[in-house]
């Protein structure tokens, strides 16, 4: 069974609660689901985000980098950008 963990009250801007509630009515949903969709979207995003940054620099302190101009030139050629 999992362990109750302990809430805290948050604030959160009058002006972001008439958004969160417009969009809590327009998908016939509750504004609690809504931050919490929100919140749990954020988590997500920042998590993938800090490893990605952890992985570029210990790959920079294992010397695999390369220069810009050929990473910024791997990536045109991937969407047929010219440079």
């Amino acid at each position: 069974m999992p362990q109750r963990v302990a809430s805290e009250p948050i604030t959160i801007r009058t002006a972001k609660v008439a958004e969160i509630d417009a969009l809590a009515g327009a998908m016939d949903r509750s504004r609690n689901y809504i931050v919490n969709q929100a919140i749990e979207q954020y988590l997500e995003s920042n998590t993938w985000q800090m490893e990605r940054i952890r992985d570029g620099i210990a790959a920079a302190h294992d010397g695999k980098v390369k220069p810009a101009g050929e990473v910024f030139a791997e990536i045109a050629a991937k969407h047929g950008w010219s440079r």
